[in-house]
């Protein structure tokens, strides 16, 4: 009753747009994540994480129970049997005319005992048109779906890990880079006050300066806040406090942190990535749920089958001549429900045609997904190139300025614009290259990597 399943075709394009798809490397699913991280001290966290992380113990935890719920189903393929043993006592009244002179009414007792024992099963439903096997169908998958939640939920947690050590070591470089700030103008506004009190400067410019250096104390308190938040975010994901004796970081901007993953074809996220596997099982169990509504329709034949024996003592319970057993099919067709079947069986469909829709749009998101991380794995390292660069420039700048302005050749002002342009090329190459690597650990999440 279960009608045929044919996958639907994948609603996007056979190759990624403006990248470079090759068949000769592994595919990002069969690439561990031990073998992807090559930070020693993220890989610990990570390995504490699977092992700790609650929101993966309850994906683990359900597939067990899912377990449980198809050994369920499919206990029903099988007829139950049970042994019963009884014993009665009972007691009945008996009247009549006694014998004698007037034939009076007396009243007398009779005192009877029954053991018996049998076993047998009772409502075996024979599944002829397989309603019990479509309910066992559909519980399997679902057990099925659950594996693969639980794949995609360690996918999911390998990545939200990566990238929350890499924002709180970028807030750390961030600290680092305000701090270096700070002493920076601190000196700048030593010398102004010096100069101001000597009475070679404005006001103005000491002004300037003392600006300075509390923007670059708020900036410190700010990036101080940012780091203990992000350092809270990682110690939920791991599961525990982090511990003291990790291995020391790497350097931020090496790039040898993540190995490389290349895309190979769309068409392999429809066979490996797990959450489009998930969806796929959730729609192979709509599939197998329109086969037991089908069967609905025709004849449920139970059987009610008891064998055993029945004596009015014990020591005669298993005698010979005591005997006893039953045999009671049941045959039960539907005539009218009122519409309930076609009902139930139309909605069974529409379920079907739901999951369908929700298979399609899993392989859209996840085509999306790898080209969004593509595509920024290409910008930010583009940027990364032009920002090193822009850096370089604004610091030739700013020495320019600074040993103009002390040389009494330029304003402070030149030497403020140009410090303020250093600082901030400095931090947008910080983001910049936080961004490159969360683009590259998105990008091994889209294509399945992380579960093994």
């Amino acid at each position: 009753m279960i009608p045929k399943y044919e996958r639907p075709a994948a609603p996007v394009a056979a190759e990624y747009p403006r990248a470079t798809t090759t068949n000769t490397n592994l595919p990002a699913s069969e690439v561990s994540w031990t073998n992807f991280i090559a930070e020693s001290r993220l890989g610990r966290l990570i390995a504490l994480a699977l092992a700790n992380n609650r929101d993966l113990r309850v994906a683990m935890l359900n597939v067990e129970q899912s377990r449980a719920q198809y050994r369920i189903s499919r206990a029903a393929l099988f007829p139950t049997v049970d042994a019963t043993g009884s014993f009665t006592r009972s007691e009945a009244s008996t009247s009549g005319i006694l014998p004698g002179i007037g034939g009076s009414v007396g009243v007398s007792s009779i005192t009877s005992s029954e053991w018996s024992a049998s076993t047998g099963t009772t409502d075996y439903e024979v599944d002829l048109f397989g309603r019990i096997r479509s309910l066992n169908q559909e519980a399997l998958e679902k057990y099925f779906s659950t594996v693969e939640a639980r794949r995609s939920a360690q996918i999911t947690l390998v990545a939200e890990v990566s990238i929350q050590y890499f924002a709180l070591r970028q807030a750390q470089e961030q600290l680092v880079l305000a701090r270096q700030t700070l002493e920076a103008v601190q000196e700048s506004y030593s010398l102004n006050q010096a100069t101001f009190d000597a009475g070679a400067s404005t006001e103005l410019d000491l002004r300037t300066a003392e600006g300075q250096v509390q923007a670059a104390k708020v900036n410190i308190l700010d990036y101080e806040r940012q780091m203990r938040q992000a350092g809270n975010a990682l110690t939920l994901l791991v599961g525990e406090p982090i511990p003291a004796d990790l291995p020391a970081n790497g350097p931020f901007y090496s790039t040898n942190l993540l190995a490389a993953i290349p895309a190979r074809m769309p068409s392999e996220l429809v066979e490996r990535r797990p959450d489009i596997l998930e969806a796929e099982h959730t729609l192979r169990a709509a599939n197998a749920d329109i086969g037991s509504a089908r069967a609905a329709f025709f004849p449920r034949i139970t059987l009610t089958t008891s064998i055993g024996t029945t004596s009015s003592q014990f020591s005669q319970l298993f005698g010979a001549g005591t005997g006893v057993w039953s045999f009671a099919p049941q045959v039960t067709l539907p005539i009218f429900a009122g519409g309930k079947l076609r009902a139930d069986l139309d909605s069974s469909k529409i379920s079907r045609s739901i999951e369908v829709a929700n298979y399609e749009k899993a392989i859209q998101t996840a085509f999306r997904e790898v080209v969004d991380a593509l595509d920024g794995n290409t910008a930010y390292a583009a940027e990364l190139t032009a920002e090193s660069t822009l850096i370089a420039a604004q610091s030739r700048r700013y020495e320019l300025a600074n040993s103009r302005y002390r040389q009494g050749e330029d304003t402070y002002l030149n030497v403020l614009s140009a410090q303020q342009d250093l600082y901030s090329a400095q931090q947008n190459r910080l983001l910049t290259q936080y961004s490159l690597l969360a683009s590259q650990i998105s990008l091994y999440k889209a294509l399945g990597g992380g579960w093994k």
